[in-house]
């Protein structure tokens, strides 16, 4: 098989694995390019790991893997009681590992780089307040600006690799901060207060979206998506604190604005499926 049949055949198992094309067209392609179908090449699995790769890998492979997880466990369980630079030092680092690997991976293999994104963004998280709580500054304002500055890198992180779950978590975690500043600025809000902090941020994150989905339609929808969960905030607010509005106005208030959101998006049909199709 000569090396530009090599690539595009590469190429349309990179397209299969990625879902970019329907099952049936990158099969109709590889038999265009494939001479002779025990040419294909092996499907690697979840992981992009073939059974032959497994059964003729080195000793020396293995060896660095279970050295790697002995390390990595050694650590977590010794975190304690290492010094404050040490324990950040060690943080960042794993940090940086977890998300060189998941850009080198997302080509290649989506789905480890998924997995690496995950777990890097949850490290962020929980490795952040686990800090805070050692050095004694958990306090409420503080664990809020570190949850607004993992949002931000999981936005940040999301737009860089193109990974549209990531840019919704991170934009969900910034509109849970602004609610929490809302519920400490906002103290005994009525529910026309609550329904004006919220309503027309919605309005804006579908403007937005309609306006960036003519360039990216995943952000697009992210926003779209936004969008829907902000419209609901005030009365997601209500159920948290009941007492503030009252359980009648807040049933009333749900019901009232699912069947708007029904009639607009029956209204606006025919342009909000072109935006997410």
């Amino acid at each position: 098989m000569d090396e530009k049949r090599k690539i595009l055949i590469r190429e349309i198992e990179h397209w299969r694995r990625s879902k970019l094309l329907p099952e049936h067209y990158c099969d109709f392609l590889l038999n265009l390019y494939l001479e002779d179908r025990s040419e294909k090449p092996i499907d690697g699995g979840m992981f992009g790991i073939s059974p032959a790769s497994i059964k003729n890998s080195n000793w020396k492979i293995w060896m660095i893997i279970f050295g790697l997880m002995a390390v990595i466990s050694f650590t977590a369980l010794n975190f304690n009681s290492f010094d404050f630079p040490l324990q950040m030092g060690i943080s960042i680092v794993f940090l940086v590992v977890c998300y060189i690997i998941g850009a080198l991976n997302r080509e290649k293999t989506p789905l480890i780089a998924y997995a690496m994104f995950g777990v890097a963004s949850l490290f962020l998280l929980f490795i952040g307040l686990f800090l805070l709580k050692e050095r004694g500054l958990n306090t409420p304002t503080m664990t809020v600006l570190y949850v607004t500055f993992c949002s931000i890198v999981w936005v940040a992180s999301g737009l860089a690799a193109r990974l549209a779950i990531f840019q919704l978590c991170g934009w969900v975690g910034l509109v849970f901060a602004y609610g929490w500043l809302l519920h400490h600025r906002l103290d005994g809000a009525g529910w026309g207060a609550l329904q004006l902090s919220w309503v027309p941020l919605s309005f804006l994150f579908a403007w937005i979206g309609w306006l960036i989905q003519q360039k990216s339609k995943q952000t697009g929808i992210v926003f779209l998506l936004l969008s829907c969960i902000v419209w609901f905030m005030p009365e997601l607010y209500g159920l948290m604190y009941p007492a503030a509005l009252g359980q009648e106005l807040i049933q009333l208030s749900l019901m009232g604005k699912i069947i708007l959101a029904g009639i607009l998006l029956f209204s606006l049909r025919k342009k909000w499926t072109e935006w997410v199709v």
